[in-house]
């Protein structure tokens, strides 16, 4: 036992030489994309923020009623959303927002074609598997360390830690639903010449769709969970007046600001969610 204690792996000092290899190397690319990023995030909340408040929140209405044909739904929108404005968190509430949405655009862009590749392939499944294990049990604050000395301070090292977080959803949701199609519907395309291509996109995707939007919501809920540890390396957002609050023991401010984030989820919920039979 103790010659094991004696003799430690270097695991750790082979991740911090990978880091300093990256930052050495690879500088350029990571600025490069920490730029993209910030015009990606800094597009979003513009025009969350842009328009009067009101005016967002009847848009966002009217997204809800298209989205799922409620007027309930839509209702509890106007009405989180004025109650989210009535104590004082509209600005921090849309910061949250663009995080969100640009991290779930990113895992739906990088996680359906993955999960596509690796319904068809079970080899590559097998080697991604432990992978994305390891994204969504790993600690979040260990890649937090390596995010902040590639980025730096800012959104930037939020987002891509609400990314490797989340993204395991959309790739596994992905890969179910189109593993799960059924043989009787491929045998008929193939027997009605339909391309790999046309099978895809006419049989496999229309199926596993509420599984990929199952893997959507499930995706904001994730991002969303985020928001505080995304505030520790300088994300704007909700999670800073939670921070403040729990510093300074503030119950009143921690309440608003944990019932804000609260708001928001179950408005996003209520936008993508899919009901039994795979309606939205």
């Amino acid at each position: 036992m103790n010659w094991l204690q004696d003799h430690p792996l270097p695991i750790g000092s082979y991740a911090a030489t990978f880091v300093d290899w990256l930052t050495e190397n690879f500088l350029f690319l990571f600025d490069a994309l920490q730029a993209g990023l910030d015009s990606f995030v800094g597009g979003i909340l513009f025009l969350l923020q842009y328009p009067h408040p009101l005016v967002t929140v009847g848009l966002f209405a009217v997204f809800a009623y298209l989205m799922r044909r409620s007027i309930p739904v839509a209702l509890l929108t106007i009405l989180g959303f004025l109650l989210i404005i009535n104590l004082g968190y509209w600005k921090e509430t849309t910061e949250t927002l663009a995080l969100v949405l640009a991290a779930t655009a990113v895992c739906m862009v990088i996680g359906v074609p993955l999960g596509i590749a690796a319904a068809r392939r079970e080899w590559l499944y097998a080697g991604m598997r432990p992978v994305l294990d390891l994204m969504q049990t790993i600690p979040t604050f260990v890649y937090l360390i390596p995010a902040l000395i590639l980025f730096g301070l800012g959104m930037v090292p939020g987002l891509v830690a609400t990314v490797i977080f989340a993204l395991p959803s959309s790739i596994r949701l992905t890969r179910l639903g189109i593993a799960s199609t059924p043989e009787q519907l491929i045998e008929a395309g193939d027997a009605f010449g339909a391309t790999r291509m046309q099978r895809l996109f006419k049989i496999e995707i229309p199926y596993a769709l509420p599984q990929i939007m199952a893997g959507l919501t499930q995706t904001i809920m994730l991002s969303l969970s985020m928001v505080v540890i995304a505030a520790l390396v300088g994300a704007p957002g909700l999670g800073i007046p939670v921070l403040r609050a729990l510093n300074s023991i503030n119950v009143a401010k921690g309440f608003e600001a944990g019932l804000a984030i609260v708001l928001l989820a179950i408005i996003l919920d209520r936008f993508f969610r899919v009901d039994e039979g795979g309606r939205r």
